[in-house]
């Protein structure tokens, strides 16, 4: 194979949008823990000095919503609190303008999630894809869990005060040289970070190298690679401040790094009814097995739904060229043991639970706390493949 460039970023938890989707799951996470069965779609807006909190929402909580406007304040509140956010930094926790848009979910698509069947029907339409590769060993592409670890390390550096003029948005870059099909080393970073107004330029670029790049990086891929760190000269203004934050705008950050194509369906403040999330956690699960099993190095996974209608309308394999088994063949055998209906993912990936909150920023794969990342069906698919 041919060498060649590829290149992924990730943002930290303080980028705007990213505040957006941790804001849309912390409500969503309030709505799951008083009803495991509530629908919600929510969708956050930030900007300057306001925020809107908007969406549809069904469930078994009395008056719900005037007890979720009441709780709405607390949960914003909570999340900007966490990030580390303050006026000076870009947002205030307690001073802003908050407006909420809240109605009830659609009767009509009510009718198609909940079937009178039994069935739990899509509760939309849409392609979700799933993907896996052996570049490490959470299965992902390396380069962005590189990028995920440069913008986690940022904030961790910043919160523990190792690097107290930093500020809590972040960028990061990584760019790898691929060799035979395999990374071979680091072309590229770049680490655009917030920081203090009177921190010298220069400090803050060796802090940057020696407390976040070369912990993550390593010391001898860093010298080999081009670096660039805050490429304008400063970053001061910045969170909500300077940049509109919106929920589902990182859907690349989120999942695969471009590494594999995406169905354009956003995840956070999406309950799991909602297959845009539920079934795209249900194929990297499918195709995290492929790739540890041994099966292929490299797995995409496509699935797709009709509203209101359980069963997937079609399950499209990809193994690059990296195994020797027929995918046709192949994905007919994974269907018989991956039960990809709304339903059965709900239940065997235990998805009507508060957990989404800390999906919601440094990606929704390739950690191994989250049910989907799980390989508790190995055995099953290794002797299938027989």
């Amino acid at each position: 194979m041919h060498e060649y460039l590829f290149t992924s970023e990730s943002v930290s938890e303080g980028h705007p949008d990213k505040v957006a989707d941790q804001i849309s799951d912390a409500v969503l996470d309030w709505c799951l823990a008083r009803d495991p069965r509530a629908k919600v779609a929510c969708e956050v807006l930030i900007a300057k000095n306001a925020l809107t909190v908007a969406g549809e929402f069904r469930a078994e909580i009395p008056d719900l919503r005037s007890v979720l406007q009441g709780a709405i304040p607390g949960l914003v509140r909570g999340v900007l609190d966490r990030i580390g956010y303050t006026a000076e930094s870009g947002f205030d926790p307690c001073n802003h303008d908050l407006r909420l848009l809240l109605q009830s979910q659609s009767g009509d698509i009510h009718r198609g999630v909940e079937r009178e069947d039994g069935q739990l029907g899509a509760g939309d339409q849409g392609m979700m894809f799933g993907f896996a590769c052996d570049e490490t060993p959470a299965c992902m592409p390396l380069a962005l869990m590189l990028a995920h670890r440069l913008v986690a390390r940022q904030a961790e550096v910043r919160k523990a005060g190792i690097l107290p003029f930093l500020r809590p948005d972040a960028k990061s870059q990584v760019t790898l040289r691929y060799e035979a099909g395999r990374p071979s080393g680091i072309q590229a970073v770049v680490l655009s970070t917030q920081h203090d107004p009177d921190v010298p330029e220069a400090r803050l670029q060796e802090a940057v190298r020696e407390e976040i790049l070369a912990p993550v990086l390593g010391r001898e891929a860093l010298a080999e690679a081009q670096v660039w760190i805050n490429p304008t000269g400063r970053f001061v203004t910045g969170g909500p401040e300077g940049d509109t934050g919106l929920t589902g705008r990182k859907i690349i950050v989120d999942t695969y790094g471009g590494a594999c194509p995406h169905g354009g369906g956003a995840f956070s403040g999406k309950d799991p009814s909602k297959v845009d999330r539920s079934a795209a956690y249900a194929a990297r699960w499918v195709a995290k097995h492929v790739v540890a099993s041994g099966i292929a190095r490299r797995c995409t996974l496509q699935v797709a739904y009709a509203i209101g209608v359980a069963e997937p309308v079609s399950f499209h394999l990809d193994f690059h060229g990296t195994s020797r088994l027929d995918e046709a063949e192949a994905a007919r055998r994974l269907r018989a043991i991956f039960d990809l209906r709304p339903a059965s993912i709900l239940r065997d990936l235990d998805l009507r639970r508060p957990i989404y909150l800390p999906t919601a920023a440094y990606g929704h794969f390739g950690r191994e706390d989250f049910s989907w990342e799980r390989l508790d069906r190995l055995e099953a698919l290794r002797s299938a493949m027989v």
